[in-house]
């Protein structure tokens, strides 16, 4: 159904008259760093510009995260965009300063700018231009949230703002990068340690011990096996499963090892569980043999406002029908301005695992960049994705509301 009562060249033409000021903002947003646990000033560079731009009320929760209203309708449509980014990694790997916001007249450059600050730039926008184009009815209103530890642990913000900060929309737009498609699910996620151990002994006479080592190599090889008997979904893909740390402990260099453990990330398709995931490792020959403890990490360090949330490391898998009324919706609004989408899914893992997973509020994804750039050196996204997204997501709302108003 088309939406008639929207001029869609006007809403284009004010996302593209706001190309200059979205571009500041993120050059801004990426000069301030801020990793996980470490994203005060970008909150309150959010937060002013929410105010010079005139949001109704802007706050800053408990944990830390920044929390936007524009209009005051009775419907709440929430914009997601996480706002922490993870590490520069080797140095050497980048040719520029990671966070001096370089740009030219197609790019800008920098940790953050497709995972996933831009996001958060296109829907403050998009508020702002529903505001200017008196969009805003008393059928709805919306909520730009900057939220916070996302790269730590995925989801964390959303049940908190759900649970603690009693918000709880008809429906979140998730604003992480899709590369020019819209996105309506994707796997979860859990994060599982393996310990197994040995005997410690001095080095020069090796059979006095028992080396935790050696035996986490057979664990190992297992695993790396195990991850080509998983589970597919025609939608989703495989789950997959790979090591990602390994510790020891060891009385010195000149002893053999008395424990070994690792870190495994494993990524949930359709029709797989927590207890499904944990128990293929558990049953793993050499786990048995080794008498190896399986376990599921448990996520508990402190935002920048040093508020603890402690949550286990399970993030699941959701999806939502290409028929669910905001994937409708999204659809629409993009077609309306751009021409047919493709609909499809993410590779990794966003906020949604706690929106829609844990809590059952509906999810779309649209948003600047593309997944290739995220967590790599030389990171970018594109001024062209901040203005259509900031166009896309001006309309939404009203097409959502209209849609849907029986």
């Amino acid at each position: 159904m088309e939406n008639t009562s929207i001029d869609f060249n006007k809403v284009k033409a004010a996302a593209e008259g706001y190309r200059k000021d979205m571009t500041k903002f993120l050059r801004d947003l990426i000069k301030l760093e801020g990793e996980s646990c470490h994203e005060k000033d970008k909150v309150y560079r959010i937060k002013e510009e929410m105010e010079k731009l005139g949001f109704n009320e802007t706050f800053v929760d408990d944990m830390g995260n920044i929390l936007g209203y524009m209009g005051t309708g009775k419907t709440l449509v929430a914009f997601d965009g996480h706002i922490d980014c993870v590490g520069v990694g080797n140095r050497e790997n980048w040719d520029f300063d990671p966070f001096e916001g370089k740009e030219d007249e197609v790019n800008i450059w920098g940790r953050g700018g497709s995972d996933q600050l831009g996001g958060v730039v296109s829907s403050v926008y998009g508020a702002k231009i529903m505001k200017d184009l008196d969009m805003l009815t008393d059928e709805y209103k919306v909520l730009v949230v900057g939220s916070v530890q996302e790269e730590d642990c995925d989801g964390l913000c959303w049940q908190y703002i759900i649970n603690e900060d009693k918000i709880r929309p008809e429906f979140v737009v998730s604003t992480e990068p899709t590369n020019g498609n819209i996105y309506r699910g994707h796997r979860g996620r859990m994060e599982i340690r393996v310990d197994v151990y040995g005997v410690a002994c001095h080095g020069s006479a090796p059979e006095r011990g028992d080396n935790a080592i050696y035996k986490m190599a057979d664990i190992l090889q297992e695993v790396r096996d195990l991850n080509d008997k998983l589970h597919y979904d025609e939608f989703l893909g495989k789950g997959t499963v790979t090591t990602s740390e390994i510790f020891f402990t060891s009385p010195s260099r000149c002893a053999v090892a008395d424990s070994c453990a690792i870190s495994l990330d494993r990524r949930l398709t359709d029709g797989e569980t927590y207890l499904s995931a944990l128990k293929e490792i558990e049953d793993l020959p050499s786990v048995k043999k080794y008498n190896a403890k399986v376990s599921m990490y448990k996520y508990e360090k402190p935002s920048w406002t040093g508020l603890t949330y402690p949550t286990d490391c399970f993030f699941p898998t959701w999806v939502r029908p290409e028929t669910a009324p905001e994937t409708k919706a999204m659809i629409e609004s993009f077609t309306a301005m751009y021409g047919t989408p493709k609909v499809d899914k993410w590779t990794f893992s966003t906020n949604g695992v706690s929106i829609m997973g844990m809590h059952g509020i509906p999810v779309v994804g649209f948003g600047p960049g593309r997944e290739e750039e995220a967590h790599a050196p030389n990171e970018k996204t594109w001024k062209d994705d901040l203005v259509k997204c900031a166009a896309v997501y001006a309309a939404l709302p009203s097409i959502y509301v209209s849609n849907n108003t029986k």
